[in-house]
């Protein structure tokens, strides 16, 4: 009986030590907010648009590979809109791949929290996608310039990639704008004129990134280019946003 009782004690210890451990790695895990658009028309087209999957997919897998914990808001909450042309076999990556097969990440997208009620002291820093839909919702929506500058404040890094530095278009730090006197890159006019959308999306994100005060910078289109100022990190197209994913990691690892 005494054998037995010690056994008793002994499995109870190690399944205790055991729950303790988990619970502080889990502890000690660093947690991402990605920010999703909710908005679907391309403007006066009759077209569809939303976030662009290869924007998602490859920063989503670079950090969750690495045990980053990732949680999805939108402004609207539940399924956000994917851009088709994201979708189309010309568009392709090896991410995309995995990601149109991942069917809990697939779930997880359709029970995005509302951005109105996250928090920011629940995140590390947060990742904003592109695509074309931000220039319409999350560009001007005030929950999200809070929320940016609330993350910039408590020394958290802010990342965004193609279309979406176009959401720091009215964020404010200390009253001047955060992109002020900053280097930054993101989707270039001349990569809009070569899609043919200039006259279809409400602001060109470089002229509007430029006229905040911003030090724009950019390479040659559709090649990758990620910039790195402090907190801020920003890259310029689709094939930037592992880069991004990649100087977010590091300063998430930087930071015990």
């Amino acid at each position: 009986m005494k054998k037995i009782a010690l056994f008793t004690i002994i499995v109870l210890t190690v399944g205790c030590i055991k729950a303790t451990a988990q619970k502080q790695n889990k502890k000690h895990m660093k947690k991402v907010l990605f920010v999703l658009t909710s908005h679907d028309k391309l403007g006066d087209t009759g077209e569809k648009t939303g976030f662009w999957t290869e924007e998602f997919a490859a920063p989503y897998y670079e950090l969750a590979d690495k045990g980053v914990i990732i949680e999805i808001a939108t402004p609207l909450g539940g399924q956000p809109p994917i851009d088709p042309k994201s979708a189309d076999p010309s568009s392709a990556t090896e991410d995309t791949k995995r990601f149109d097969k991942d069917t809990e990440l697939l779930a997880k997208l359709k029970n995005t929290q509302k951005l109105s009620e996250v928090n920011e002291g629940d995140y590390d820093a947060v990742f904003y996608p592109g695509g074309h839909g931000p220039l319409w919702d999350l560009a001007s929506d005030k929950n999200s310039d809070a929320l940016i500058a609330s993350f910039y404040t408590n020394n958290k890094p802010v990342a965004f990639v193609c279309h979406s530095p176009a959401v720091l278009k009215n964020v404010k730090v200390n009253g001047e704008y955060l992109v002020k006197g900053k280097k930054v890159t993101g989707f270039s006019n001349t990569e809009e004129a070569a899609v043919g959308l200039t006259d279809v999306v409400p602001f060109l994100l470089e002229d509007a990134l430029q006229a905040n005060g911003a030090i724009y910078s950019k390479v040659a289109d559709w090649h990758p280019y990620a910039v790195e100022d402090g907190l801020l990190i920003t890259g310029q197209n689709p094939a930037s946003s592992k880069l991004v994913a990649e100087k977010l990691l590091h300063q998430l690892n930087e930071k015990k």
